[in-house]
């Protein structure tokens, strides 16, 4: 690690945020005569890659120059007074909570712009690709950022209209459907959630996030609590998405570009989950703690419920589309790190924390494999695919094949790949739940939570054999293997699960500090 002083950490916290908002406004600018090169379109979406960059280096710069030895703590902070009738304050800061999530949306956008500067997906315009895509890097490093309620909710709303527009606009078939079933079912659950959030704010005094947390709920009575983690909680149970308010999920990813969908899943579904751990565990918990039994139930519903619903797509003869597959498994795993949240332990939060992590880098590359496939064949439609005998990637193109059955495997939870230690300590910590739950319950939910992840070997295998495996017929046409850009822009995803999966402690050792003072009460 480097020392860097910390006006210059605030810097760099400062430019993650608003850098990719200042980017945005700039591709729409006409470009300059001299970087125009072959066409404006190209120069826009260079423009894109070289913000996406940009950013991702100073996160990776902030990452580096993080305090390690005290993760707990929140570091690269700027505390600026917005609204002082509200007391409401521009302020920013990361923890070893929230680094881990920064730095993961930096990188997944920076190669979704990578990947989109050789195969921009098909639609209106360059420009307002490039713009809406920045727009939404911004919306979400600001939400793993902010530390005022309000800002949170700000930030946390800012991602809901380009991400329409990237599936409305950009995605394939039913993409206007889908794109407004995605902002009805957040704007709804966001209505509610400004309610608990303004209900907490007034009755406490402040907004601040920081200083709610220190109190531990200590200024807020039980009954403001509960009503508050209930209003609060659908809103990020929806972004989550938890069962059974997930069913925008299938629809939006399977109408979406391969970028939005990798976005969408590596990075939008975490603050959802982000917001329980960072405002719920620490802010509300006795309100926390009476619907704790419920979320996880509701989370091993989810994950039997995605499961099946994965497997039924599989078989053959379902017509299944490998997305919805994919988009249907996000349901499942999510429903691991709501799990690992309601335990209220260090040990499933850290796993919940683990697998949020895990699942960027996993589904994220799972997509992008998905995306590349559509390229080459036209469809994502499994028994199109396979028609009967399997789609013999291995044969056709081997290593997009051996990178698919990679991707698979790490999503199953195989010991050595990120994907294992996310559930196996939410299953620990709900194997030991929190002193005040009933450990009945939270040992069914644990037999029925070990019991999904069976299901899920199951149905990944299912999908491996069908798409990687077959005979080779010999008028089969060629299939292009993995082109260049491709490896560049999935190279460190594979990295990443392999090193997260070997050695769990360089994102342990700065989530469990942090986890641990966040249920003792608060951070500083």
């Amino acid at each position: 690690m480097i020392d860097i002083n910390e006006s210059v950490m605030q810097f760099l916290l400062a430019f993650v945020v608003v850098g990719p908002l200042l980017g945005a406004a700039a591709a729409l600018l006409p470009a300059p005569p001299g970087l125009k090169g072959k066409s404006p379109e190209q120069a826009v979406l260079r423009h894109g890659v070289t913000v996406t960059g940009a950013v991702l280096a100073a996160a990776v710069v902030l990452a580096l120059g993080f305090d390690h030895d005290h993760p707990s703590r929140i570091q690269a902070s700027t505390d600026i007074s917005w609204i002082p009738a509200l007391d409401v304050r521009i302020h920013l800061g990361i923890d070893g909570i929230s680094l881990p999530l920064v730095v993961l949306t930096a990188l997944l956008t920076f190669l979704s712009a990578l990947y989109s500067y050789f195969k921009m997906p098909a639609g209106p315009s360059a420009k307002g690709f490039v713009a809406l895509v920045l727009v939404l890097e911004s919306g979400t490093l600001a939400t793993f950022a902010v530390l005022d309620l309000l800002l949170f909710f700000l930030a946390f709303e800012m991602v809901l209209v380009p991400m329409y527009f990237l599936i409305a606009r950009w995605g394939g078939e039913g993409r206007t459907g889908a794109a407004w079933k995605f902002i009805l079912y957040t704007l709804l659950g966001s209505v509610v959630m400004l309610l608990g959030l303004l209900l907490i704010g007034l009755r406490a005094g402040t907004f601040d996030m920081v200083a709610l947390a220190t109190d531990n709920g200590r200024s807020l009575s039980t009954s403001v609590q509960v009503i508050a983690v209930l209003a609060i909680g659908v809103g990020l149970a929806v972004k989550t998405p938890m069962w059974p308010l997930h069913s925008w999920l299938p629809d939006a990813h399977t109408a979406a570009p391969t970028v939005g969908s990798v976005l969408l899943a590596g990075v939008l579904l975490k603050m959802g989950t982000y917001g329980f751990v960072r405002i719920l565990l620490p802010i509300a918990p006795d309100g926390f703690r009476t619907f704790a039994p419920y979320l996880a139930a509701f989370a091993v519903v989810g994950i039997i419920y995605g499961s099946l619903a994965c497997l039924a797509l599989a078989k053959q003869g379902a017509k299944g589309d490998l997305k919805r597959l994919i988009a249907y498994s996000s349901v499942g795993h999510m429903g691991f790190v709501l799990l690992g949240i309601a335990t209220m332990t260090p040990t499933g939060v850290n796993g919940a924390l683990f697998a949020n992590i895990a699942h960027g880098l996993i589904t994220g590359l799972l997509f992008f494999l998905v995306g590349a496939l559509k390229d080459r064949t036209g469809t994502t439609d499994l028994d199109t695919l396979a028609e009967g005998t399997g789609a013999a990637l291995y044969g056709k193109a081997p290593r997009l094949g051996g990178l698919l059955a990679f991707a698979a495997v790490a999503s199953l939870g195989l010991p050595g790949l990120a994907g294992f230690w996310g559930e196996v300590l939410a299953l620990f910590g709900a194997f030991r739940p929190a002193a005040d739950l009933s450990r009945p319950a939270f040992l069914t939910f644990t037999a029925i939570g070990a019991f999904g992840t069976l299901l899920t070997a199951a149905y990944l295998l299912v999908v491996v054999r069908r798409v990687c495996m077959g005979a080779v017929p010999q008028d089969a046409p060629a299939l292009t293997d993995v082109r260049s850009y491709e490896f560049a822009a999935w190279t460190p995803l594979v990295a990443l699960t392999v090193v997260a999966g070997l050695w769990p402690r360089t994102l342990l050792g700065l989530t469990d500090p942090a986890v641990q003072q966040l249920l003792a009460g608060g951070t500083r």
